[in-house]
């Protein structure tokens, strides 16, 4: 059983719950096995509100994925059939529910009440692709947005939680990095720890040049995860050298939803009924298969 440091409540009484989405969902569905976050992973992404794993993908499914972006923006029509062009097809469904994914969703959104061995206990949000270069005319602004998680009303998803041994990050993003980012090519800027801030920022945050912005460096084939309620902000891309080739991706617990899009329907048909589940509608009760609905678990 994974490790439980904190209670929490199921919807009755004050009763724990005694299972974790980790100790239900332990494969995608390519049935690869789902490594469960390390102890400094969790420590790092509570801590800072986002986390880089480096190098996850091989040579050869960036170098596939990254000719899939460049057909997709610059040639669409090479992609056949029609219902894989976006960033839901192609070699990028496997993205999706990518083993490290769902290693974070068990731990920072799933529900387990709405996981079995065929559903996953968290949903899928949105997917879209940034390509950038040091020509873009006009390049990408700064727009810094988002921030004190811990504080929003209820229905806002820009949300993070938090109590000893147990955290829920909210609607969360995943960006595929399919090209080599050093620190000043101008990858995406968070505010470390702004998550879980409760004083209104100062005025020299809202700047680009404030010396808290922090980034990253990695090679191709990483993945940064952040929670959406931290302050974050895309930038201009500077390096002439190499473009910005990313997918960001975005997840969200079964009981919210932030947007309404979905891969095509004829694309989500031909899915893997597992990875099905992560495009459910955004509901709770019974909201789960291979298991009975059971809140009490």
């Amino acid at each position: 059983m994974a490790e439980q440091l904190g209670i929490r409540f199921n919807k009755d009484f004050g009763n724990p719950l005694a299972t974790a989405a980790a100790d239900i969902t332990q494969t995608n569905a390519d049935g690869k096995p789902v490594i469960p976050l390390t102890q400094e992973q969790k420590y790092l992404f509570d801590k800072n509100g986002w986390l880089l794993v480096p190098g996850v993908l091989s040579e050869a499914e960036v170098e596939e994925m990254r000719d899939f972006c460049y057909r997709l923006k610059d040639d669409p029509e090479t992609i056949a059939p029609q219902h894989h062009r976006s960033t839901y097809g192609g070699p990028l469904e496997k993205l999706t529910d990518h083993p490290v994914v769902v290693a974070f969703g068990n731990e920072f959104l799933a529900s387990p009440y709405l996981a079995s061995d065929t559903c996953y206990g968290f949903r899928m949000e949105m997917s879209f692709m940034a390509l950038r270069s040091a020509t873009d005319d006009p390049p990408f602004a700064f727009s810094p947005h988002n921030g004190n998680g811990m504080f929003r009303m209820p229905g806002d998803c820009h949300q993070y939680q938090c109590l000893p041994g147990q955290a829920y990050s909210g609607l969360t993003r995943v960006v595929w990095e399919l090209n080599p980012v050093e620190k000043g090519d101008g990858g995406t800027m968070f505010i470390t720890g702004s998550h879980k801030e409760s004083y209104t920022a100062p005025e020299d945050a809202h700047t680009q040049g404030w010396k808290f912005w922090d980034t990253y460096s990695c090679p191709a084939g990483s993945v940064i995860i952040f929670t959406e309620a931290i302050t974050h902000s895309g930038q201009a891309w500077k390096n002439p050298d190499t473009d910005r080739v990313a997918i960001f991706n975005a997840y969200n617990s079964v009981d919210k939803r932030w947007t309404r899009s979905q891969p095509p329907q004829a694309l989500l048909e031909t899915m893997p009924p597992k990875r099905q589940t992560l495009f459910r509608d955004a509901f709770v009760k019974g909201n789960v298969t291979g298991t009975a609905f059971d809140m009490a678990l």
